[in-house]
């Protein structure tokens, strides 16, 4: 007698009763790029539906969201001025903090995570302060400035921070500060396990925080390294991470699983932009089923241990699902 597999697949009710990975729209946290000025919304040509937007414009977008019951998105900001420290993003009125403020008076119930991070306001694009020796981002001095910026974030009214410039030591360093300032309730998402990777190239455009020199290879983590990156995730839920992340996830889901057999901490994964530009362009060409090869990289995400998806696709996937009902 063999095992008859298939009499729980014939029937599609039944198939959707016993099927055992599920998307919703609250898995999903949505990038957002704002930049200065007004009526601004750029196309990214790497990214197709990605756009730099200017604060109203993000308004706008917002409004959308809220319309199909995507609730969550993280916030990246391009500054007209930059220099070597990243001093606009220290600042009260910088655009990321005017930006979190407008969101939150027009729209209150829109979860605003912000990327905590230097490199898209350094002139020279990496994630903190150089040390002028070794050429590479300054692990101490960086801290004293994360810090600085977390509070910035904290006082806009952001509702979660998300330091994603792989400093060693920063969750440690970002809970003492907000604790010290009042934000006690304020959740921070690690960064944790986030890879020196070449599926990035996109967000590079869209960020404008290409690196002038060099690469990120110093202070992210090596891909090969799988024992290591389930330490990283490890070291961040000791210093009082309340959520892990694996960046990328299309190509790290192994670590994704290894990770949440680690950790019982919530797990986000980043879809990022060379994953998301893959399946876009390979769909504008026809060479795929754009929306059923996309819904099925989010259930490989879910299916490895993932609780949350950053993902450029999110607005499209809460579109389907809206539509499905």
């Amino acid at each position: 007698m063999f095992k008859r597999f298939r009499r729980l697949r014939i029937n599609e009710t039944l198939r959707n009763l016993v099927q055992e990975t599920t998307i919703t729209a609250d898995d999903f946290i949505y990038p957002l790029f704002v930049r200065e000025g007004s009526g601004i919304k750029t196309e990214v040509s790497s990214m197709p539906g990605v756009y730099q937007m200017s604060l109203d414009e993000i308004l706008k977008e917002c409004e959308y969201l809220v319309s199909i019951n995507l609730k969550s998105i993280i916030l990246f900001a391009i500054p007209d001025v930059k220099d070597s420290v990243g001093s606009e993003c220290l600042c009260e009125q910088s655009i990321i903090s005017r930006t979190i403020k407008a969101i939150k008076e027009k729209f209150p119930q829109m979860f605003v995570v912000t990327d905590l991070c230097f490199c898209e306001y350094t002139d020279h694009g990496h994630c903190g302060i150089l040390d002028p020796k070794t050429q590479t981002v300054d692990n101490d001095k960086t801290l004293e400035i994360s810090a600085q910026q977390a509070i910035v974030h904290a006082r806009a009214g952001a509702d979660m921070i998300a330091p994603s410039g792989m400093m060693d030591g920063i969750i440690t360093t970002l809970r003492n500060a907000l604790d010290e300032n009042g934000f006690r309730n304020l959740p921070i998402m690690a960064y944790s396990t986030k890879f020196a990777s070449g599926y990035y190239g996109p967000f590079r455009d869209v960020a404008e925080s290409t690196p002038s020199f060099g690469d990120r290879r110093t202070y992210q983590m090596n891909p090969a390294n799988r024992l290591e990156a389930i330490e990283e995730s490890l070291e961040d839920e000791k210093e009082g991470a309340d959520i892990l992340m694996v960046k990328p996830a299309l190509a790290f889901l192994d670590v994704i699983r290894d990770i949440r057999n680690a950790s019982n901490l919530p797990l986000c994964v980043y879809n990022v932009s060379g994953e998301y530009a893959m399946l876009k362009h390979a769909g504008l060409a026809g060479l795929i089923d754009y929306e059923r090869v996309m819904m099925e990289t989010m259930i490989a995400f879910k299916r490895a241990g993932a609780n949350i998806i950053i993902s450029y696709h999110a607005k499209e996937v809460c579109e389907l699902l809206r539509n499905s009902k």
